[in-house]
């Protein structure tokens, strides 16, 4: 191991970077739908040996001297972030004809940009290296601040985060619950690249490996026991029924198919078993299920009355606006409807984190001049929601917390709507942007890991798939693979009680962050590197 390390410190130019590129891509294979997170043990430790090898010149301005690391991080980033969301090229062939132009920016520009996070974290954890044990304290605590980071600025983009690598499965999201995905990434990174130690001093090497051990086998057994003690049963008189109607995005907005695609989700809706009169069935339809504005619809309010049993309620995707539609001042909000037996709206919610470029545009006014529109084509785009709470499926029924599309992967950013806690998580989305790639499976990964997260079942209605119900600690219960159209009959479980994660947020993080950051810097004082 020492010959292997020695050969991968001594690596420069072209062959430094390769490899560090080649090291992010391999890491991705840890990503949904893959599931190895084995590969982190292979990919971190090259990360650490190829920082050991990247310092500047002795005496040197503070740029140069993290020139190395950061060219190391970023090739890093570029390759795991090029190897994880190569399919966003998938929503832009969608209409080949108009945004052709922007496939290289969606698949080479975005990992491009992202990679920038990687490689000011590998910048700075170079400024607190050491030869030692302290250089693995450093990277992880470094690049996992950057994550946050991520997941933070300009919106947030906390997609793929490192810490998804160590939760493929439900017995693996326990930890979730307790740190939340930031605190799993820094433990995973941590965890990840203790082979590294295999070369080097021997100093302080036995305690850290067994700490690490410890740490993994508490992430497993902490994760078996949460299993084991999660609650059981399914709330009484509610049963669910999800529709994924499997809708190609090509012809989802195309009005030679509108009336297709809105007989078959009434199809789906009315067809097979009804809800018992004792029971209250809810029925899901996915993100902006309807193929018109609804409210410009009687006709369909009728239609879509005769298709609802007298004790169903349908939560559904929409379009909402705000003044008439072809009033050039009208507001346009991707939104969740709560519809009665009646065919009637009694509440809406809006979403509120909006996809820069998919449902907006940033610099609209600049951008536009130069014909570049959002891909949801939209005079003037989405407008955000001003604010997100629970909602109620119907007079009596149980509450959720509608989350639209994304919104499900950023559980920070739910904590303060838990106030009063809802009975399930409600995420509609339409993933048929992407086909059938790993997209839609990474995206309902990351959802089920908030769910686990927030100890909270969810209830989640997909155009083209994934569509799933899970229960408190993330384990499926009922579901429909991706690309797979019909219905999805279940029981809604119950919740669980709430997580340490929903109490605290992210202040675990910040503790177990603050001191990896001062074990590196002490041993990087220690060791001369920092005077």
């Amino acid at each position: 191991m020492e010959r292997l390390a020695g050969r991968i410190m001594l690596l420069h130019g072209w062959r430094r970077a390769a490899l560090s590129f080649g090291a992010g891509l391999v890491a991705t294979l840890g990503l949904a739908p893959i599931n190895v997170p084995a590969v982190g043990f292979v990919a971190f430790p090259i990360l650490v040996w190829l920082l050991d090898g990247a310092s500047g010149r002795p005496g040197s301005g503070l740029v140069r001297r993290v020139l190395p690391a950061f060219r190391v991080g970023w090739c890093f980033g570029f390759g795991y972030f090029l190897g994880g969301l190569w399919w966003l090229g998938a929503a832009v062939l969608v209409d080949g004809t108009t945004f052709l132009w922007a496939l290289p920016f969606a698949v080479l520009g975005l990992p491009m940009v992202l990679g920038l996070y990687h490689g000011l974290a590998a910048a700075t954890a170079r400024l607190a290296w050491s030869d030692g044990v302290g250089r693995i304290f450093a990277l992880a605590a470094s690049l996992a601040a950057f994550e946050w980071l991520r997941g933070t600025l300009l919106t947030g983009f906390t997609w793929n985060e490192i810490g998804v690598l160590a939760a493929p499965v439900p017995l693996l999201m326990g930890s979730l619950s307790l740190v939340g995905l930031h605190g799993l990434t820094l433990l995973a990174i941590f965890v990840f690249s203790l082979p590294a130690l295999l070369s080097g001093p021997a100093k302080g090497r036995a305690a850290v490996a067994v700490f690490g051990l410890v740490l993994l086998v508490a992430h497993a057994g902490f994760g078996a026991w949460r299993l084991a003690a999660a609650p059981e049963g399914t709330v009484p008189g509610v049963t669910l029924r999800i529709v994924q109607p499997a809708i190609l995005q090509s012809q989802k907005w195309d009005p030679a198919e509108e009336e297709r695609n809105f007989a078959r989700l009434l199809s789906l809706t009315s067809g097979g078993p009804a809800a018992p009169d004792s029971e209250r069935r809810l029925v899901i339809w996915p993100e902006s299920a309807f193929p018109f504005i609804l409210t410009d619809r009687p006709d369909a309010v009728t239609r879509l009355a005769d298709a609802l049993g007298p004790s169903d309620t349908l939560m559904a995707g929409a379009t909402r606006v705000e003044g008439e539609t072809a009033d050039p001042s009208a507001r346009f909000y991707n939104s969740l409807y709560v519809i009665d037996s009646a065919g009637a709206v009694r509440e809406a919610g809006d979403k509120l984190h909006l996809v820069p470029f998919g449902e907006y545009l940033p610099f609209q006014a600049l951008l536009e001049s130069f014909g570049i529109t959002q891909l949801t084509q939209l005079p003037g785009g989405f407008s955000a929601g001003s604010s997100r709470r629970i909602m109620r499926a119907g007079e009596g029924g149980p509450s959720f917390l509608p989350l639209i599309c994304y919104e499900a992967i950023f559980p920070d950013e739910l904590l303060g709507d838990l106030a009063v806690r809802p009975d399930f998580l409600l995420n509609v989305t339409n993933d048929a942007w992407y086909g059938l790639t790993p997209g839609p499976y990474q995206h309902m990964r990351q959802a089920q890991m908030t769910a686990a997260a927030l100890g909270l079942p969810l209830v989640r209605a997909a155009n083209t798939g994934i569509s799933v119900v899970t229960d408190s600690v993330g384990r499926p219960v009922a579901g429909l693979a991706l690309g797979e159209g019909g219905t999805v009959d279940t029981m809604l479980p119950v919740a669980g009680a709430p997580t340490p994660f929903s109490r605290i947020g992210n202040l675990a993080f910040a503790v177990i962050l603050g001191l990896f950051g001062f074990v590196a810097l002490v041993a990087s004082v220690r060791s001369g590197r920092v005077r």
